[in-house]
């Protein structure tokens, strides 16, 4: 192997390695006081990983265990570029609170270089080195606020139910590699050519169970509710947004990679799997008044749709995923950033009664959570309507249109509890004393909105031709 060619293709994740610890040495000589300057260094590192991820050579590494291309490339990217985003709004949310340490962009760093490895494995060992590396550093940042009873509680339910979704990985890929031969994807493939063996096909199953509880898509989805409504808000925008692609992204290289051939057979659990998240995100979301646990509902019907596109298989199947989940990356960041940005008292602002009257008091912000709930219910011409277009049109079109037919009537049910928070928002009447927004959520929130609505035909046309370049790099496309 040529390590210099090894070095060009993993420069990003090898260069936020480097920051990450050199922030960590940094943060532990000058102290907790530079944890603002080691925050700063942080974003600006991780949105030049964006940078040289997106223009980064094609070719693997590491004899096959790292794959760039241009699926990697679009998915490391769009990773970076939201982990940049969570540094900023996690350090400044957590200054104003007196926890600001120099230990939470590190730990970003490393969730963010864990995510990257996830979406360029190549092979079930870095697969999971990916994972576990993203997964422990968000296991810490679930519970760093470590004085909150919730966020504690948050951290170990996460960790304890993260242990068992590991073991279902290690066990499906150690069955995988006995009855194929090898971990790498590319031998797999060979191996399923003509279709899958049972054991092979029991080891899958396993696999595609750790992975969905990693993307919180349901039966898989225990952690999600708690650890969302526990965790400090920032955090929860980050677990939101970039793990969902990371673990998309790796669904994609397993089953399309890995298993071409036994499409007809993984479709069968990745459907159901997908019919399940939709379903019960939208109906368990109606009883639900606290915010966080109403989004993490939401997260994981909007995990169901993205199912659904992969579901379909091939090229147009894996461009409908990655272009829904960038979609909802954008529409899930700007609503939690709304809530960050929210308080009254001191006290932040996380239920639906804290909502009443809101128009009347933010109405920036009244109005950009009133699209990211319209975009996220599906209602043209805001980006979400766009992002089910994609899933559904690709199911159809691989003839699975009753899985269609099941996500619009999830979609309505949904429409219920996103349509009373709009009601709440604009027609209860408002008890006043809230508190000013700070300007870096403020911001955020209004990026985000803009690329919602109406500038989401711009977004369309520019990742469009992305997510079908990205697509193409599949062996199942």
């Amino acid at each position: 192997m040529d390590l210099n060619l090894a070095l060009q293709l993993a420069l990003p994740e090898a260069l936020l390695v480097c920051l990450a610890l050199a922030l960590l040495l940094i943060g532990a000589i000058a102290g907790q006081k530079s944890s603002s300057y080691v925050a700063a260094l942080a974003g600006l590192g991780l949105l030049g990983a964006a940078a040289l991820s997106a223009c980064a050579p094609q070719g693997t590494a590491f004899a096959g265990a790292f794959v760039s291309d241009t699926a990697s490339a679009f998915a490391r990217a769009a990773i970076y570029a939201m982990s940049a985003v969570g540094v900023l709004l996690g350090d400044r949310w957590l200054a104003k609170r007196d926890d600001a340490k120099f230990e939470f962009p590190v730990l970003v760093i490393l969730a963010a270089v864990g995510m990257g490895m996830m979406a360029a494995a190549g092979d079930l060992i870095a697969l999971y080195v990916g994972v576990e590396l993203q997964s422990l550093a968000l296991y810490v940042l679930a519970a760093f606020r470590r004085h909150d009873a919730k966020a504690s509680e948050a951290g170990l339910k996460y960790f304890v139910l993260g242990a068992l979704s590991s073991g279902l990985l290690l066990y499906g890929a150690s069955l995988i590699y006995g009855f194929a031969g090898s971990t790498h994807f590319t031998v797999i493939a060979a191996a399923v050519k003509g279709g899958a063996d049972p054991g092979v096909l029991f080891g899958l199953v396993f696999l595609i169970c750790g992975l969905a509880f990693k993307v919180s898509a349901a039966p898989f989805h225990m952690w999600t509710p708690d650890v969302y409504e526990g965790a400090p808000t920032p955090i929860v925008a980050f677990f939101a947004a970039a793990p969902k692609l990371a673990g998309m992204v790796l669904f994609a290289r397993v089953l399309l990679d890995a298993f071409p051939g036994a499409l007809d057979q993984w479709r069968q659990v990745v459907i159901a799997v997908a019919v399940i998240s939709m379903l019960w995100g939208a109906f368990a979301g109606l009883a639900q008044r606290n915010l966080k646990r109403l989004w993490a509902y939401s997260s994981i019907a909007n995990v169901g749709y993205a199912l659904v596109g992969l579901s379909a298989g091939g090229q147009v199947g894996v461009q409908a995923m990655l272009m829904f989940m960038v979609l909802y990356m954008i529409d899930v960041t700007g609503f939690f950033a709304c809530l960050a940005a929210l308080s009254r008292g001191g006290k932040p602002m996380e239920t639906m009664d804290d909502m009443a009257g809101l128009v009347r008091e933010r109405p920036g912000l009244a109005l950009a959570m009133t699209a990211f709930s319209l975009s996220a219910l599906g209602l043209p011409p805001f980006s979400g309507f766009w992002a089910k277009v994609y899933v559904f049109k690709a199911a159809i079109g691989a003839g699975l249109w009753p899985v269609a037919v099941l996500g619009l009537v999830s979609s309505v049910v949904a429409a219920f509890y996103y349509l009373r928070l709009i009601k709440v928002m604009w027609f209860d009447p408002a008890p006043g004393g809230a508190d000013a927004a700070p300007v870096y959520a403020r911001g955020v929130a209004y990026a985000a909105a803009l690329f919602c609505f109406p500038l989401v035909m711009l977004a369309l046309i520019a990742l469009d031709p992305a997510t079908l370049t990205a697509a193409s790099a599949f062996a199942g496309g």
